[in-house]
């Protein structure tokens, strides 16, 4: 907590005079960042000039020091940019505008507040040049005060200690108490319109942003404290047993994680928003160019159930030369080894089942890289001598799970395991806590990261329903990428639906899992089914071998949070089509001049209109199409569409171009 008196040095720092106010501009000068400098440093946030937000606080405390208690403001500096980047991993396009305006108010004290309006929202940090090269960071003031009570949906936590797989709950601000913890983003319905995203970026060397509500119309920030005792349970749940009365220990001179707001006219705007991306710091790898997204045939959600096989299937080396087999087949760059490849709490120690360097080499003969699996204490306690091995044995990556927290700590773990793998020519894919997607941008291996409530929910529960994914796209997907692990082939309805942990199944339609690809970004994206299931379905295939996973342009052509997403992205010239739906059933018509003009050859697997409430069954159509006629199609209940648009001048033959 941040002390409420001042410190002799922080009234030191007091401003005489009346408060002031910075006016700050998007640049179509639509939003508005009012920031009043006293008495002590504050905001509001006006939509078209009607308020969003209304007195929001903000301050920093540092060795008990309050930086934004009643300022001294000593320079002001107003800069914009306007520029495109391009992203070495194409999230969800070839190029991205980064263009805002930017205010800059130098405080006496040695610190700096920052403020940033784009057109898509806005943002702030602090900034320090304190004479100490380390400090206590004790406290961080970030109040998010809505102009009226409103709704907001919020991913309710029970502690720290998480692994943010959380729905999203529909609540007013005003029924949120201070003991409610929730991790990001929140997404607040303004009176005013728009929906406002809470959020951060570039998060390093600090803790995660985590809220609490205040009963009123305004959620507030807090941190996880930095662990001082921690206490391991089996080889993963590394918890904290005693905590610091501070947050942070960190340099004087530095640049603080920026806290978010991204504002969204529509909720479609929500989807795919950069703004966190843009907010953090450029790619720290000098060369991307071995950096390869791609598809994964993964085993642990299948429970490895091989059919038809000569051999008992399991985690040994003939199961998996199947799964390598099947990912050559159909063009999909790797496997993953999960859980049980290696003698719990030894990277090093193999289980005999396993002839890994047979498995390599067999790997590398039909050219499918192999992403192994670690719990990250495991790795933290082995790190140097398993990335070693590892880069020996030329792995293309690791998939690292249980964290669970984002102290400050752990957050520097993420750092180090992405700046080290970088080294190696490693990918990266964090599951078990959420706060490492923030860091794609600037260690672009890191493809992917959980964080959210995915397909392996429904081993266990049913709460990975329909309805719980149409939250996805506008909240957990505003951060970045999310692997939620999709591409079920046996699929039911309420009625039909059983958790069974070993042979799973999925809720909602086929065609709801086949629109997760198009739909939801994960540069590094799921097959979570067994081979043997998709080799039986080759018509399934046919969408999801050549379907990418990452993107040259996003178009999100409509939608609403928790009902109903239609989202194109091309990759090429090829245009690819997703549409999901909660448990209403509905009729899309489509806007189809997103392909630009001309004819199109369109392969579509749609929901069979006769069963509308069944799983399994899907219909596979193809036909020709002029760009901007009108596409109708339905949507059972729990439903979804894929389609698949190419240039009708590509066909050269009967069959349709790679």
């Amino acid at each position: 907590m941040i002390a409420a008196a001042l410190t002799l040095a922080a009234l030191a720092a007091v401003s005489e005079g009346p408060a002031a106010t910075e006016h700050l501009l998007s640049p179509n000068g639509r939003l508005e960042v009012v920031v009043a400098t006293g008495p002590a440093l504050s905001y509001d946030l006006l939509f078209d000039g009607k308020p969003l937000l209304r007195g929001s606080t903000l301050a920093l405390e540092v060795d008990h020091v309050r930086l934004g208690a009643a300022p001294k403001i000593t320079g002001r500096h107003r800069s914009s940019v306007d520029r495109v980047i391009e992203p070495p991993v194409r999230q969800t396009a070839a190029t991205l505008v980064d263009k805002f305006n930017e205010l800059r108010l130098d405080c006496a004290g040695g610190y700096a507040v920052v403020f940033r309006a784009y057109d898509i929202g806005v943002a702030y940090r602090f900034e320090t040049t304190l004479p100490r090269a380390s400090v206590k960071v004790t406290g961080e003031e970030a109040t998010f005060r809505f102009a009226s009570d409103a709704g907001v949906f919020y991913p309710q936590e029970d502690s720290f200690f998480s692994h943010n797989e959380r729905i999203f709950k529909h609540l007013r601000l005003g029924e949120i108490p201070s003991t409610a913890l929730g991790s990001i983003p929140a997404i607040v319905e303004t009176a005013a319109g728009p929906k406002v995203a809470i959020a951060e970026a570039d998060i390093d060397d600090y803790p995660g942003l985590w809220l609490r509500g205040t009963g009123g119309p305004a959620l507030t920030a807090t941190f996880p404290p930095f662990p001082l005792e921690e206490k391991l349970t089996k080889d993963r749940d590394f918890r904290v047993t005693r905590a610091a009365d501070y947050i942070a220990v960190t340099r004087g001179t530095r640049t603080f994680p920026w806290r978010v707001l991204g504002v969204a006219e529509k909720d479609v705007d929500l989807v795919g928003s950069p703004l966190c991306y843009l907010l953090a710091r450029p790619s720290q790898i000098a060369d991307t160019s071995w950096i390869h997204p791609g598809k994964v045939a993964w085993d642990w959600w299948n429970a490895l159930n091989l059919r038809g096989v000569k051999f008992k299937p399991g985690v040994n080396t003939q199961t998996y030369q199947a799964y390598i087999d099947f990912a050559a087949e159909h063009g999909l760059e790797y496997i993953i080894l999960d859980e049980g490849w290696y003698q719990p709490g030894n990277l090093l120690s193999v289980v005999p089942e396993i002839d890994l360097p047979k498995l390599l080499a067999y790997a590398r003969a039909k050219k499918v890289g192999i992403i192994l699996w670690a719990v990250w204490k495991t790795l933290a306690d082995q790190f140097d001598p398993a990335l070693a091995q590892f880069e020996k044995w030329g792995i293309a990556g690791l998939k690292i799970d249980f964290m669970q927290r984002d102290d400050q700590p752990v957050i520097n773990f993420y750092t180090r395991v992405c700046r080290e793998l970088a080294k190696r020519k490693m990918l990266v894919d964090f599951h078990g806590a959420i706060r490492s997607i923030l860091m794609t941008r600037t260690w672009p291996n890191l493809l992917t990261a959980e964080g959210v409530q995915g397909l392996e929910h429904l081993k266990w529960s049913n709460a990975s329903d329909p309805a719980h994914n149409l939250t996805l796209p506008f909240t957990r997907m505003f951060l970045g990428p999310m692997d939620y692990t999709p591409g079920a082939m046996i699929n039911a309805d309420r009625a039909h639906f059983k958790s069974i942990f070993k042979a799973p199944m999925s809720l909602g339609t086929r065609c709801h899992q086949l629109a997760m690809y198009v739909v939801f970004e994960s540069p590094l994206q799921m097959l979570a089914d067994s081979p043997s299931n998709y080799e039986q379905e080759p018509e399934v295939m046919a969408f999801l071998g050549p379907v990418p996973s990452v993107w040259d342009e996003t178009r999100v052509l409509d939608g609403k949070i928790g009902e109903f997403v239609v989202v194109a992205r091309r990759r090429g010239t090829t245009w690819y089509l997703g549409a999901m739906t909660n448990w209403t059933s509905r009729q899309l018509q489509i806007d189809t001049g997103f392909l630009g003009g001309g004819d199109w050859k369109v392969t579509a697997w749609t929901d069979p209109p006769d069963h509308p409430a069944v799983g399994s069954e899907f219909h596979r159509t193809s036909g020709t199409f002029t760009s901007g006629t009108p596409a109708q199609f339905t949507l059972a209940a729990g439903g979804g569409l894929a389609a698949v648009f190419v240039p009708a001048a590509a066909f050269t033959t009967s069959a349709p171009p790679k």
